[in-house]
């Protein structure tokens, strides 16, 4: 990572008409364009950046309408392949070998892997990248694995991991399921309304636990060709402890020592009731191509689960599972890796709303054919939102090629906006049906979450089997922002349902003046989105909310006239507002200004960041993930990221110049 400490920010006056500009957008230098007569290398303009970006992303899309980047995690997901495969019996020396490539690639010189790029060391990836590279072979004694190993020992090993690592090594047999918490699958029969119910869960939550719960029943042993006991913490080691809330993590603890003493003995007729209907709960949630809700962990899981119960590796529900996670596998010449998810519909919408800010036509035959696909993706039968909201009819998008049970409010959203932005025959329908969906999806607060309304019970995170991530979907502010920005294009600004919303933001902002991004990095996301929003609602520029919004992000732009925020700012605050510059980032901020109506220095210097970095193809390099999936856990580089929000920013840049 670019050497950066917490706290360095450009020391820009507060508010946009102070300093001078370093330079403007359209005089930004970039060695791309033809030379000119002295030689030397023509600046592009802010317009020539536009036009290349456009170009760019048009020729990305392909040919059925739709586009998509790749979504680039961390090395747990190839290590976890590997460890399934391994499980299943259905390794290959060659998918060893590739993915053993990719995940080498990705270790840091001091032996240890991250979450993300430039991120500081991470035990449990580690742990999971070290095991799977011994399945290809390493030896342990081998430098990169000697480091890896002795950072292992050093941060506690294996007893200081997450429990889905720990669960891994359980079902190899380096780790002791009785030192596990346990989840037992008699909780299919709690009704809705108890606590701790699936639907308590977040919907990525539930899809994975239900699994869990049956591998857990079952404990599966089957040894590994190796041991690891070079990963033994060293004595001298700090003892790692989880955060713990005094009476709440005491309460849970014996609840958990109570379920294990169950585990030892369960009552036989229920427990096979239990995996029963948990198999039931699974299947039924089985996509068309094969996956459990378009993500890796449940995928997995949920092979796993179903194995265990029987199901053979050629039962057609096994069989399109794993013929599923080939869809998301990816085999270049860096190495084979998992997509822990794809993201076409959100791609496409993404690309749909740079374009029209780019100036495309609403008639334009790429706008059409995107328009084409997007309303054939609209998911019309019912799914798991509904426990929430059963008389609610269907409507809305997903996040995936493949998702019919969980559509979410912020793909809705976008896709509301951008099906507005064209001409398309039906498209009117489907965007009514989508508005419809989201308003009816609202919490009883007023804001929204992803994936359900009112899923805000925490209990389910106090749970001492809960340390990978967040396990329930309350609202969040960039999803509320998403959504109040959609039915303000639809004429829906004075509606009580966009006016609770409104409220919501306005009492969710920061007391800097930010806002916290759920789904993006982090509070330059946040406040990218609410700011847009809340103009397109009605709340004037002027408004003190906005003008603290403004005096935040012109304090934190960089010296170098670009926006970053680490991702680390999700544990650390110090790190809020801090970061490399990116173009994704950048481009977040110069959109909450421009809709502010900010012009000026500060808005030049951004706009000419973006045209000073682009590269000679049109798109941009970003290394750096921006996009979240658990805000201090599980992070995402959408490689899309670095061209959609450029294009948009600079787009509604040069409308207003």
């Amino acid at each position: 990572m670019t050497a950066i400490e917490p706290g360095t920010t450009t020391d820009t006056a507060a508010d946009t008409t102070a300093g001078t500009a370093a330079g403007t957008a359209a005089g930004a230098e970039t060695a791309t364009d033809a030379a000119a007569g002295d030689g030397r290398p023509r600046a592009r303009t802010a317009s020539e950046a536009l036009e290349a970006a456009r170009d760019h992303l048009l020729g990305l899309q392909s040919p059925e309408g739709w586009w998509k980047g790749e979504l680039q995690t961390n090395v747990t997901m190839d290590a976890e392949d590997l460890l399934l495969r391994e499980f299943l019996g259905i390794r290959t020396e060659e998918d060893t070998r590739e993915t053993a490539r990719w995940i080498r690639s990705r270790q840091a010189p001091d032996g240890t892997w991250s979450t993300f790029h430039g991120g500081p060391p991470d035990l449990s990836t580690t742990v999971e990248a070290y095991t799977a590279l011994r399945l290809a072979g390493d030896p342990p004694d081998a430098g990169h694995m000697a480091r890896a190993a002795a950072y292992v020992r050093g941060a506690g090993g294996v007893p200081a991991t997450r429990v889905f690592t720990r669960f891994w090594l359980a079902m190899f047999g380096r780790w002791p399921w009785d030192a596990l918490p346990v989840l037992p699958p008699e909780m299919m029969f709690l009704p809705r309304w108890f606590p701790l119910n699936v639907y308590d869960w977040a919907c990525w939550a539930r899809q994975t636990i239900v699994p869990l719960a049956v591998v857990g029943a079952f404990r599966p042993v089957r040894p590994l060709p190796f041991g690891l006991d070079e990963l033994d913490p060293d004595p001298a080691a700090p003892r790692v402890r989880g955060r713990r809330t005094p009476g709440w993590d005491t309460a849970f603890e014996t609840l958990d020592r109570a379920l294990h003493v169950y585990e030892r003995r369960p009552v036989r007729p229920l427990r096979r009731a239990a995996l029963r209907r948990a198999a039931e709960w699974i299947i039924a949630r089985q996509e068309r191509d094969g996956s459990w809700g378009g993500i890796q962990p449940p995928m997995v899981y949920s092979l796993i689960a179903l194995h265990l119960l029987g199901y053979g590796l050629e039962h057609p529900v096994v069989r399109r599972g794993l013929d599923g996670l080939e869809r998301f596998t990816i085999r270049d010449g860096k190495g084979r890796r998992i997509e822990a998810c794809q993201s076409p519909v959100w791609d496409t919408v993404l690309a749909m709303n740079a374009l029209a800010d780019a100036g495309l036509p609403a008639g334009h035959p790429a706008l059409e054919r995107a328009a084409e696909w997007v309303i054939g993706e609209e998911v019309r039968g019912p799914g798991d939102w509904r426990v929430r909201r059963p008389d609610l009819p269907p409507g809305g998008w997903a996040f995936e090629f493949d998702n019919d049970v969980y559509p979410d409010t912020d793909d809705t959203a976008e896709a509301v906006i951008a099906l507005n932005r064209v001409l398309h025959p039906r498209a009117e329908p489907a965007i009514e049906r989508g508005v419809r969906w989201l308003a009816g999806m609202a919490s009883r607060d007023g804001g929204f979450g992803a994936f359900d309304a009112d899923n805000t019970r925490a209990l389910c995170r106090r749970l001492p089997f809960c340390d990978f991530g967040e396990v329930i979907d309350p609202p969040s502010a960039d999803v509320t922002a998403h959504v109040v920005e959609a039915l303000s294009h639809r004429g829906m600004a004075d509606s009580l349902t966009v006016k609770r919303a409104v409220v919501w933001l306005l009492k969710a902002q920061e007391p800097d003046g930010s806002w916290f991004g759920r789904w993006g990095a982090n509070h330059v996301y946040g406040t990218g989105a609410v700011v847009p929003a809340l103009i397109a609602a009605g709340v004037r520029p002027g408004r003190p909310e906005i003008r603290n919004a403004v005096r935040w992000l012109v304090r934190h732009q960089r010296d170098d006239g670009g926006w970053g925020e680490d991702l680390r700012s999700y544990r650390d605050r110090s790190w809020i507002g801090h970061g490399v510059s990116t173009p994704s980032q950048t481009a977040w901020a110069l959109l909450a200004l421009l809709a502010a109506g900010e012009r000026g220095p500060v808005v030049e210097r951004g706009a000419g960041w973006l045209v000073e970095h682009q590269r000679p193809d049109g798109t941009w390099d970003e290394d750096h993930f921006t996009g979240t999936g658990f805000p201090g856990d599980f992070y995402i580089n959408y490689h899309l990221y670095r061209l959609v929000f450029p294009l948009s920013a600079l787009g509604r840049y040069l409308k207003g110049s």
